[in-house]
């Protein structure tokens, strides 16, 4: 992260069972192990976690995530490892509607957003059971099998509550042209929304030489879903860029010989700036003051982080400095994470960050950390 230019991550935390028995430590863990600052989502899967939403609050979480995707036949999730080990923790959960609701209600008694991940978990079933059974493979079989269609009724739905509570709905990495249509009719309707996007629904489609490495939740779709939501970007109808960064091997990634026993997911915190730069900046798409929006300012505003997003003062010194001359190639080693695999590799990228500041602080420069671990500090939220 710090090699690519982030000096704030937001982690998704997702824990199986009580928060209250295992957010301290969790927290305490942190401290030892982070180069740059970070801050928490919790996610929520059961009717025991909302009962913990308010211990959540209290501990300065203020955001919750939702699994619209997870239930029934594909309710299978890998939570949070357990400080000091290297195991995914794999588990089963069912994100019904009706559990979703009773989220949206007692985030708004809170006065905290809903990042959602908008996907019908039954028609997704369906979709995948289907395409198994026609015998198909590959990206576009697994984009068939998760329909754009499935992101646009999760989203119909989720906005519904939202109205009904009037609750804050952040949809998390939108790529689809007709989930950004039908999130543009819910917008008009009243309801609360916030949209993020991620680089690799701005670069990737299923048609891309990715293999199963770039599947992922939603899938990657066609070009003209990447144009639309580069236009959507442009016409302002995107507030942020996220990551959904999932820092997997190769090994568990691939999983068998098909798309369906893949992993879902893949890391992508590294090279989204150099991603952005590349393919947003020097090819004309954005400007860097909507980067900047896109990728700081918006985010901090809208979770609370008051000391970030503004180079200003009383704010922290968090600097990535760019060189958008700067040619170089994607590779795992180039950035040095757990993963082993990008599904960047091989791409020659024009524009990098070439020094990551940190409150001040140099933590990374030309590919290399030069800051300590646990330097990197929890940040404190407060939503105005």
């Amino acid at each position: 992260a710090a090699i690519g230019g982030v000096t704030t991550m937001m982690r998704m935390f997702r824990l199986n069972g009580s928060y209250k028995d295992s957010l301290q430590k969790h927290l305490s863990a942190s401290q030892n192990s982070h180069y740059i600052d970070y801050t928490l989502h919790a996610s929520i899967f059961d009717n025991s976690q909302i009962d913990e939403m308010n211990y959540c609050k209290e501990n300065k979480i203020i955001s919750f995530k939702i699994y619209m995707n997870l239930g029934g036949d594909v309710g299978h999730v890998y939570m949070e490892m357990n400080p000091g080990e290297q195991k995914l923790i794999s588990a089963e959960v069912n994100v019904t509607n009706e559990l979703v609701e009773k989220i949206v209600k007692k985030a708004a008694l809170l006065d905290c957003p809903v990042l959602v991940h908008a996907e019908d978990y039954q028609e997704c079933a369906c979709g995948m059971k289907t395409q198994k059974e026609k015998n198909h493979d590959g990206l576009n079989a697994w984009s068939e099998s998760r329909s754009p269609n499935f992101e646009a009724k999760a989203i119909q739905t989720i906005c519904e509550y939202g109205r009904k509570y009037n609750c804050q709905i952040y949809f998390v990495h939108i790529g689809s042209k007709l989930a950004l249509e039908k999130i543009k009719e819910e917008k008009q309707k009243g309801t609360k929304i916030f949209v993020e996007t991620c680089p690799h629904y701005l670069t990737l489609s299923h048609e891309s030489q990715t293999g199963y490495l770039a599947k992922v939740m939603p899938p990657i779709r066609t070009k003209n879903d990447i144009q639309s939501v580069w236009t959507a970007i442009q016409n302002n109808e995107i507030d942020t860029i996220g990551t959904d960064h999932v820092a997997n091997q190769l090994k568990l990634k691939l999983g068998g010989d098909d798309v369906w026993s893949a992993l879902a997911g893949f890391p992508g915190i590294g090279t989204s700036l150099p991603i952005l730069l590349s393919e947003g900046i020097n090819k004309n798409k954005i400007n860097l003051n909507q980067l900047v929006n896109l990728t700081s300012t918006n985010a901090s505003k809208i979770f609370g982080l008051s000391s970030k997003g503004h180079l200003a003062i009383g704010y922290d010194a968090d600097i990535a400095m760019i060189d958008l001359k700067k040619e170089a190639k994607v590779s795992p080693e180039l950035f040095g994470g757990f993963s082993d695999y990008l599904v960047y590799d091989g791409w020659n990228l024009k524009g990098w960050p070439i020094k990551t500041i940190v409150r001040g602080t140099v933590v990374a420069e030309n590919f290399e950390v030069i800051g300590k671990p646990g330097y990197g500090n929890i940040v404190p939220r407060e939503l105005s």
